[in-house]
């Protein structure tokens, strides 16, 4: 299909010229609704995922151990293994949607979502023994977190690509808030099929039912997938991508192939009237002192040496001190965040839902209403608040606030773990949770979207997301073994070091509100090419 075809029948290429500047930021069009739905579903995967893991592997120990526990290092590799598979296609699928385009690569990760899922359903239970059966699901779940993690790179790129700048960080806030939903959804859908299962697991008392459980939950994951993948094979390319790979391929001069694209596209032309006042300063604020087009620059290079250009544009302390702060940022806040959400047993028994009485299907069942109970305090409020306010106060100040706040009732929660009432835990860990993702946990996604100009910021992000599942693993792994040598209040001052030095590190990072890092890397260019030329004279 050609991309003209595409951009007929997706009609996203109406949006990307929508002149939004009487609308506030939080109000959607059909178009952006139909764009989010199309990026958004790998985020919904994704928390749907995280969620569902943990109920799981408790089905899987009625299914293959009679109830006793899984064994530590199977169980640890099983819950981890997705966040494994997501490094992989982070670095992956971000490095592949900067050199081929986001048009050739999105999709691809959909299918490998899709291929992954299907397998880790078809786990041969009762051919395999059980430990056969828990190396082949988390063998499968690692190939399902590469596909999930290339969907941060390729959605975060191609919303900013189609993303008016005044409504940008406000787009990515609604893309990350579908991790919320997909919380949500899986704590509902497990306890609507497991009342399903009531009858011949609880009353007939047949256990091993179980087995279908877990497959209809895992399975249910396909009905998004399904529906936004052929939507995502027939995206057309951004116009944003292609004037960017055209100054690339070409010794164009960036900044009028981005006056070019404004004359076909009101929608951004306010964009490209706002360059940089300081060019040698990529964190510079913007204004409109519109740079003179006699003024010649050092062609850019083509495709071949994409990898090249890369490094040579982070070899740069300016723009590499930037990279390693978005990077260390999302790592720091996934400790604390994974280290917390993954271990959920703690606060579900602090709230008495633990599951730890009753028949198999009555613990089962308290620990699907507890996770929705802890869903629903403080996930959703927390990235809604964040989508109404990040146009206005910004992604620097969201996140170094995020990160204080989350803090401070870390740091409530270690100190007075033994003795606070059930009540006054609840509302703690609430307000932990809503600050998480009202804060870091929403803005290291949205930073590296806005941050770095086009031609690098799928690899950009791709490594940001990547640093923060490594982030991810190392927390999943080492909290149940830390918890027993040092206890959990310990542990959870760790997590409260870590968001002091994440609210430190961002200080690094400039405001990216208002901010296009496409002109300010065309003025870069252009001044380079200047001082070169100076220099040789």
């Amino acid at each position: 299909m050609s991309d003209e075809t595409a951009r007929v029948k997706s009609g996203l290429e109406e949006y990307e010229r929508e002149d939004d500047s009487g609308r506030l930021p939080f109000l959607l069009t059909y178009r952006e609704v139909k764009l989010l739905g199309i990026t958004g579903v790998g985020f919904f995967l994704d928390a749907y995922d995280l969620f569902i893991i943990n109920p799981v592997a408790t089905m899987l120990q009625y299914r293959l151990y009679n109830g006793g526990a899984l064994p530590a290092g199977l169980e640890g590799f099983l819950k981890a293994s997705a966040n494994i598979g997501s490094v992989i296609g982070q670095f992956a699928f971000g490095y592949a949607a900067d050199y081929f385009g986001r048009k050739a690569i999105y999709g691809k990760e959909l299918m490998l979502i899709i291929f992954a899922t299907i397998f880790c359903i078809s786990d041969p239970t009762g051919d395999l023994t059980a430990t056969g059966s828990l190396i082949w699901l988390s063998v499968f779940r690692i190939i399902l977190g590469i596909g999930i993690g290339g969907d941060y790179p390729m959605s975060a790129s191609v919303t900013t690509d189609r993303a008016n700048l005044r409504r940008r960080g406000t787009l990515l806030a609604y893309i990350f808030a579908n991790q919320g939903w997909g919380s949500l959804l899986g704590s509902l859908m497990f306890i609507i099929v497991l009342a399903c299962y009531k009858n011949v697991m609880d009353v007939k008392g047949e256990t091993s039912k179980v087995d279908g459980v877990w497959r209809i939950l895992v399975g249910l994951s396909l009905v998004p997938a399904f529906g936004t993948l052929y939507q995502r094979l027939t995206l057309p390319e951004s116009k944003r991508y292609q004037a960017a790979r055209k100054g690339a391929d070409t010794e164009a001069d960036p900044i009028d192939e981005l006056k070019k694209k404004a004359d076909a596209d009101p929608g951004v032309a306010e964009e490209v009237r706002t360059v940089p006042s300081s060019p040698s300063n990529s964190s510079a604020p913007t204004s409109t002192v519109t740079p003179p087009a006699s003024v010649v620059h050092e062609p850019a290079h083509g495709k071949g040496s994409h990898f090249a250009e890369f490094f040579r544009y982070f070899s740069e302390w300016r723009h590499a001190k930037v990279l390693l702060a978005t990077c260390t940022c999302w790592f720091l806040v996934d400790i604390a965040f994974y280290g917390i959400n993954l271990n959920q047993n703690v606060v579900l028994e602090e709230i008495g839902f633990a599951g730890k009485s009753g028949s198999p299907w009555t613990r089962l069942f308290k620990i699907g209403i507890g996770n929705l109970i802890v869903t629903g305090l403080g996930f959703l409020p927390g990235y809604y608040v964040t989508i109404l306010t990040i146009e206005k106060l910004g992604r620097k100040w969201i996140q170094i606030q995020g990160f204080l706040m989350a803090a401070l009732f870390l740091g409530i929660l270690a100190g007075k773990f033994y003795t606070l009432s059930t009540a006054a835990f609840i509302v703690n860990f609430a307000l932990l949770q809503f600050f998480f993702n009202f804060g870091a946990n929403a803005t290291t996604y949205c930073y590296p979207a806005e941050v770095f100009p086009t031609r690098f910021r799928a690899s950009a992000h791709g490594m940001s997301a990547a640093c923060g599942k490594v982030g991810a693993i190392i927390s999943a792994l080492a909290f149940n073994s830390l918890s027993e040598k040092i206890g959990t209040p310990a542990v959870l001052w760790i997590f409260f070091g870590c968001c002091i030095a994440g609210a430190v590190v961002t200080t690094l990072l400039p405001e990216v509100r208002d901010r296009d890092p496409d002109l300010i890397y065309a003025e870069e260019q252009r001044q380079a090419a200047v001082d070169e030329k100076r220099a040789r004279a």
